[in-house]
């Protein structure tokens, strides 16, 4: 491999669905090169060069779970590769990009919103001179084709009204807006370029509200 993006071919997702099948030490080990050159290799090549438009930083994350405290060990492997741009110039939210059985997804928003977040986040939304906005970005992104979605409450948070006129707002824990691109017959580089690219700018208006009235957390990270 040349270290340029040339695409995914249908080889790419079949990948994905055998490790469905097998998701075993032995499977990876035998199609690691695949893995390496063209699954996790692809990735990585697409998000550095949407990285020469949107700046940031590339990260691709390791294809192996975390096991030391599941419940199931049986599944060693992911069966997704994600990676984003972090730092990106002027915007909060990372700029995330995913492959699966399922195709090429692109997304961004705000995937967590930590108590100091989620506090401001909701004051926001509220506010009648600021709630509209999110409302107005979010309808925005779904006129683009975009899924708006993230973990929700099942009726209204404390403190407010179960009728206002942003409840489905009001109850999310999080934010996010993408979409998925079906890989069956793979998918083209310019395709997947052009897929990924215009999905992260339907988001902006989105993210610019979350970025200016919810910002990053102040708390501590959680430690497992």
């Amino acid at each position: 491999m040349d270290g340029a993006f040339h695409g995914f071919s249908p080889e790419v997702f079949e990948w994905f669905a055998g490790l469905e099948g097998d998701n075993s030490k032995a499977y990876f080990t035998a199609t690691r090169d695949r893995y390496e050159t063209e699954v996790r290799g692809g990735l990585t090549a697409m998000l550095q060069e949407l990285g020469e438009t949107f700046g940031g930083e590339v990260k691709v994350f390791r294809q192996q779970r975390d096991l030391r405290f599941a419940p199931d060990r049986s599944a060693p492997y992911k069966t997704r590769t994600y990676g984003l741009l972090y730092d990106v110039p002027g915007a909060g939210a990372g700029l995330y990009a995913q492959l699966s059985s399922q195709g090429l997804y692109a997304g961004t928003g705000y995937h967590q919103l930590a108590r100091d977040q989620l506090e401001r986040f909701r004051a926001a939304v509220s506010d009648d001179r600021t709630g509209p906005r999110l409302a107005e970005a979010t309808a925005a992104a779904q006129a683009a084709g975009l899924d708006v979605v993230g973990e929700s409450l099942r009726t209204a948070p404390r403190g407010y009204p179960r009728d206002h006129p942003r409840i489905e707002l009001l109850r999310r824990k999080s934010l996010i807006a993408g979409r998925a691109l079906p890989g069956t017959r793979g998918i083209g580089r310019d395709e997947a370029l052009e897929h990924v690219a215009t999905t992260w700018r339907a988001a902006e208006p989105l993210n610019a509200w979350l970025d200016e009235h919810v910002g990053p957390t102040a708390l501590a990270a959680r430690r497992d």
